[in-house]
């Protein structure tokens, strides 16, 4: 189970208020996620899984499109655990830069590879663009026989653009849940398969979000409740920081989970991410002595291995002898462990701890942050589910871009 500690000066919080949040949660349309991990579609696992040897017995790249949701989640768990594939993940549909298409395009040059487009609809612009690129790449290399079967559609399971293209032109296809918003998908099809296909364990990953789901953590109304009592308290700036530069994704998606969520009727906490020991010779500074809106979320991974040591030297020139023969691991956990006792005594500091980053640790805490993150927005008044002022700057560039309507 994730444990979570707290430090420093924080206001009281009120476990019972969130718990009583998960029952209004319950009345949504939209939390599908909420017993995902215990009732998700066995078959179209299977499918997944079948569809995850294809790639890896054709492909030496799959390129995934999508953005937001339909790819940070799936690209959070796979740079986590950097397992060996005969697949290379590429990731497109994200961005609209001519140089970042330029990137994949030669690092493709003439392999063998895929594409797994993640698209409810299948006209959000980025992803929408970024397909037709690659799906003529396609075709130019293969004819558009064999181009289709290297198509692997992730979209609504009746509707949508992305649905009838895949239905007339015969895409292997997987669902996305009408019940399961973008942001709170990386259990569904959206992340699974590109998962699998990156060599990680599904069954794994989706037993530790079972063990979470099933335990009732305590620890997640805890972390929802202090969230909110420390925004009423007028700390609106939260900075989840990791000592595991594997985590940089993870914290990618935990931005957009929680600014996507809570965001929104002049409320919600600004989220921004950091990874230690790195920023601590750069934003520490500010962490310790600037504005004292912000607080921090620190996740520990206590995990030791792999055992890495400080050689001995005969010299001592560095003035590392004390050192020596040390862990990495221990110097690390010890930089934390500073770290938590020097910042907590200027702002809050909140401290979640797993034994590891593997499929089923991962499972759990992708849990733990869906769930505390649509309480702390229900405690805030918000509906967690939506997102209107994305529309915002999607109108504005249609407008400039001359689309029709």
């Amino acid at each position: 189970m994730i444990k979570l500690d707290i430090h420093g000066q924080v206001p009281a919080i009120d476990t019972a208020v969130a718990k009583a949040k998960l029952d209004e949660l319950k009345s949504s349309d939209m939390v599908g996620w909420l017993t995902l991990p215990t009732d998700y579609d066995q078959d179209e696992f299977a499918r997944i899984k079948a569809a995850a040897q294809k790639i890896n017995s054709d492909s030496k790249y799959l390129v995934c499109i999508g953005i937001g949701g339909s790819y940070l989640g799936h690209r959070a768990v796979i740079e986590a655990l950097n397992k060996k594939s005969p697949t290379k993940i590429l990731y497109a549909g994200n961005f609209l830069s001519p140089a970042s298409f330029q990137q994949i395009l030669d690092e493709l040059g003439d392999a063998d590879f895929s594409v797994n487009v993640i698209s409810k609809s299948g006209t959000t612009t980025e992803p929408a663009v970024a397909f037709r690129i690659f799906k003529q790449k396609l075709i130019d290399k293969y004819g558009e026989k064999e181009a289709y079967q290297r198509i692997y559609a992730t979209t609504d399971s009746s509707k949508g653009a992305l649905h009838d293209e895949a239905s007339a032109n015969g895409y292997a296809s997987f669902v996305v849940p009408d019940n399961i918003g973008g942001r709170y998908s990386v259990l569904t099809a959206v992340g699974l398969l590109p998962i699998a296909a990156a060599g990680v364990d599904i069954d794994q990953l989706m037993a530790g979000a079972r063990a979470e789901q099933e335990a009732d953590d305590e620890s997640i109304y805890k972390y929802a409740a202090l969230r909110a009592a420390l925004f009423q308290k007028d700390y609106d700036l939260e900075v989840l920081a990791s000592f595991e530069p594997r985590l940089f994704y993870f914290a990618e998606w935990w931005k957009q989970l929680y600014g996507e969520s809570e965001g929104k009727n002049s409320q919600g906490i600004f989220p921004a991410a950091t990874i230690y020991t790195t920023d601590l010779h750069s934003l520490g500074q500010y962490m310790q002595e600037g504005r004292r809106n912000i607080y921090e979320t620190i996740i520990n991974v206590t995990d030791e291995s792999p055992l890495i040591t400080v050689p001995a030297l005969k010299e001592n020139l560095d003035g590392l002898k004390y050192l020596e023969n040390k862990s990495l691991a221990y110097i690390n956990q010890n930089a934390l462990r500073a770290t938590v006792t020097a910042h907590s005594t200027s702002i809050p500091v909140v401290e979640i701890t797993t034994e590891k980053i593997d499929e089923y640790h991962l499972g759990q805490l992708i849990y733990f942050f869906e769930l505390s993150c649509a309480i702390s927005a229900k405690l805030q008044g918000v509906d967690p589910f939506n997102q209107p002022g994305v529309e915002a700057y999607k109108n504005e560039m249609f407008r400039l871009l001359g689309k029709p309507n």
